[in-house]
């Protein structure tokens, strides 16, 4: 036994290559010590802590970006994960993301009197899974990401103990949750047992220089489909999204801000990585299924969001909407899947400067209902939108923003996502999904116009005057507004972004 410990050599390690998720996890434990240790800290320490590991970890991934461009892609760790732009680029999605949320929680938790770090250190745990998941070449290291990311929103859905929506949200998404994982586990022991590899580069070289024979073919598929199941559920499309609703509803609105940006982002980025690049080769088999969930999700998601008449299920079902355009564009990549460079199409930019404009925008936009649903996290129904306009017009044109944005108004970065994935989807000659998606986006956008219409054209009622005023912390304010202007700045310019995404098609494996 000492001879074979003295024989065994680890893999090298790249350390500043790794310093965005090591600041992430670095800033989570220091929450998580010095917080335990030492008296209180005075109000907004705890988010300025978190807000600092945030911009620290963009500014390492940026850091990140130009070793890359400057050199070529490789790999980290003994090829367990990927050190690219694409992962770079998520991982700058998932910090914008999380910047904002950080600040709008913590005027959310001093209103509620429950300023505490373990909640930050969650934040920055979540955004550690979100970053393996997005730079994870090797199926199990997607897995511990996935878990890790995971367990953090089950336990931040709950986080509102004196509330039972918060409590029942929790323990739904922790059930569902489970049985997701275990399809996504299955799915990766099954396609262990046909390649013999669960490293995302040597599935490709098995592909690459082997027939699959005597069955094995039919355990592959299998797992692939078990795969797609739990990267459905992750990502809230239909059929697998019957969580959404109640989750994002229960649980405490930042949170649930947190969910819809980092939670999506992280997934579609592990779900774009694993298709396109290590089952490429059969994409003929799953692009048909991308192609039915990426329907029903715009399809279903507008018709439902529609009907409702709270603004957390609105944009529950919103944000599946939107999960359906991303994997419009994953279906427009699907056809190039598998090859490198640029010959893989515009699908996989539109993808990824979809991400980053959605993070920051649905964050933007939870943040003005964190604000509205005031003390005990409950006034979220259409009605507490009411005479927005008239009490505080600055709040309401933020959210106005954010919420033609969502419809893919002009001139919002919104309108440029959604242009970008149906251009993908015309360019690889899928016509029918394309014009679907523009239809479901006529349908939702009249979810948006209702609650602009609540807020700027609807006198304020009894019921909603009696409870207390809507305030705007200057954290808050901040975040909101940089969220807006970002939201504005991107959809007049954006050269800047759309040639920054145009670079992710490089990945490495």
């Amino acid at each position: 036994m000492i001879a074979q410990t003295s024989t065994f050599v680890g893999p090298d390690v790249a350390w500043f290559a790794l310093s965005p998720l090591i600041v992430l996890v670095a800033g989570s434990l220091v929450l998580l010590l010095f917080g335990a240790l030492t008296p209180p800290w005075p109000r907004h320490a705890y988010a300025a802590v978190a807000v600092a590991t945030a911009v620290l970890a963009g500014g390492a991934a940026m850091l990140q970006w130009d070793d890359i461009t400057d050199s070529a892609p490789s790999t980290l760790v003994g090829r367990a994960l990927a050190f690219d732009t694409f992962a770079q680029f998520v991982t700058i999605a998932i910090c914008a993301s999380l910047v904002v949320v950080v600040l709008i929680t913590s005027d959310h938790l001093h209103r509620e009197g429950n300023d505490s770090p373990e909640i930050y250190a969650l934040y920055l745990v979540a955004a550690a899974g979100g970053v393996v998941m997005a730079s994870a070449n090797d199926l199990i290291v997607l897995f511990l990401g996935l878990e890790t990311l995971s367990l953090a929103f089950y336990v931040l859905a709950a986080s509102d103990r004196r509330r039972t929506a918060s409590q029942e949200a929790g323990i739904k998404y922790f059930i569902l949750g489970g049985f997701s994982s275990a399809f996504f586990l299955y799915g990766i022991a099954l396609i262990y047992g046909s390649v013999g590899s669960t490293n995302i580069g040597e599935i490709v070289d098995n592909f690459n220089d082997f027939v699959l024979v005597d069955g094995s073919d039919a355990t592959l598929l299998a797992g692939i489909a078990l795969l797609l199941v739990g990267f459905a559920f992750k990502v809230a499309a239909v059929p697998f999204h019957v969580w959404t609703p109640d989750v994002y509803q229960g649980a405490p609105t930042p949170s649930t801000a947190l969910m819809a940006s980092i939670g999506k982002v992280a997934a579609v980025a592990a779900l774009v990585r694993v298709l396109v690049v290590a089952l490429g080769y059969y994409r003929d088999d799953w692009r048909p299924i991308i192609w039915v969930l990426a329907v029903a999700s715009v399809v279903i998601g507008s018709v439902l969001a529609v009907v409702q008449t709270n603004v957390k299920r609105m944009l529950a079902y919103s944000s599946i909407t939107h999960a359906g355009y991303i994997l419009v564009g994953l279906e427009a990549a699907a056809h190039h899947a598998g090859e490198s460079g640029d010959r893989l199409g515009p699908g996989v930019p539109a993808i990824a400067f979809y991400l980053l404009a959605y993070a920051v925008i649905v964050s933007g936009t939870f943040g003005v209902v964190a604000l509205v649903a005031r003390r005990g996290d409950g006034a979220t129904d259409l009605d507490s939108f009411r005479g927005l306009g008239k009490r505080h017009p600055a709040l309401a044109l933020a959210l106005t923003v954010f919420l033609v944005a969502q419809a893919g108004v002009p001139f919002t970065s919104g309108f440029i996502a959604k242009f970008g994935v149906i251009a993908a989807a015309v360019d690889s000659e899928s016509y029918a999904i394309a014009i679907i998606a523009m239809v479901a986006s006529v349908i939702g956008a009249f979810l948006y116009l209702r609650i602009m219409v609540s807020a700027w054209m609807q006198d304020e009622d009894e019921a909603i005057a009696q409870l207390e005023p809507v305030t705007i912390p200057w954290a808050s304010g901040i975040a909101i507004g940089a969220a807006a202007v970002f939201t504005l700045f991107v959809g007049i310019l954006p050269s800047w972004l759309l040639d920054a995404a145009d670079v992710t098609v490089a990945f490495a494996r």
